[in-house]
């Protein structure tokens, strides 16, 4: 029986969606149990004052603190999904610039520290709208992506985010177009996204759009991802945000069988190298 550890997130990094993660979560948990896991739950928050003994761990964990112990586990030989790395390419000041680095068709986005909060302007994108969002975790509380459209906005936003303590800030271009929002989990058939916006939708390449969405999540090292795209009039697609095991709270009874499948795959072919190893 595969031992497993099972890392929750920190509801301070489920903003409006505690109840989902919670769900996907221990719905994964479930289907782990079911085909023959032990699973042992951890808090995200307890992670600096417990010590994981088992040799493989799925994570939920968002936070910096958390995400780092994960990563030192990691480097210690544990075998982690998602990889913390993975989680911390994700953060907004990595992840605007691991995607264009890698061809991911990505809005132009500044990192900008909060000591330099005057460095760049609203006028230096020559837009009517652009969107501010903090550089490290998703968004914790409203303001942390905010859409604005004028100087004097911007420098409210930069103040109330050096206020909480926040060291870097991402400038992003304001993308017109349909909006949708995906989830998908390497190396299985699910695939489900859906407009968040608008009525007079643009025909697209959806076979364009996995491919994309697969590719971003291969350059960042997700396995379980979600994400954001922009569809343009002309009917080209644009990534705009990728995130670290979403809630999938329209497909959660799928998603969470096939998040445990995989895990349980990973294991078992990994306990089948070491014990060849050995």
């Amino acid at each position: 029986m595969p031992q497993i550890a099972g890392v929750r997130r920190e509801q301070l990094y489920s903003p409006n969606h505690v109840g989902n993660d919670a769900m996907i979560f221990m719905k994964t948990v479930e289907h782990l149990t079911e085909l023959g896991a032990d699973v042992k739950i951890y808090e995200e928050q307890d992670l600096a004052k417990i010590e994981i003994k088992e040799q493989f761990v799925f994570s939920m964990a968002q936070g910096v603190e958390g995400t780092e112990i994960l990563l030192q586990l990691e480097k210690q030989g544990k075998f982690i999904i998602n990889s913390p790395q993975g989680s911390i390419n994700s953060y907004r000041s990595n992840m605007v610039k691991i995607l264009p680095e890698k061809g991911i068709p990505f809005p132009k986005s500044l990192i900008v520290s909060i000591d330099e909060k005057d460095k760049i302007k609203f006028e230096d994108f020559n837009a009517r709208k652009i969107w501010i969002k903090r550089g490290d975790v998703h968004a914790v509380h409203r303001e942390d992506v905010t859409l604005v459209y004028s100087e004097d906005e911007r420098k409210n936003i930069f103040r109330e985010f050096e206020k909480r303590g926040i060291t870097e800030v991402v400038l992003q271009e304001h993308l017109d177009g349909d909006v949708i929002k995906f989830y998908a989990i390497v190396g299985s058939p699910l695939f489900h996204w859906y407009y968040l916006n608008g009525v007079n939708h643009t025909p697209f390449d959806k076979d364009k759009l996995v491919e994309l969405a697969q590719n971003s999540a291969m350059a960042l090292g997700l396995d379980v991802y979600g994400g954001d795209a922009v569809v343009a009039q002309d009917g080209s697609i644009s990534i705009i945000d990728i995130n670290d095991w979403p809630s999938f709270a329209p497909v959660r009874d799928e998603a969470s069988e096939q998040i445990a499948k995989l895990i349980f795959q990973k294991v078992k072919n990994l306990k089948h190298s070491l014990t060849l190893k050995s």
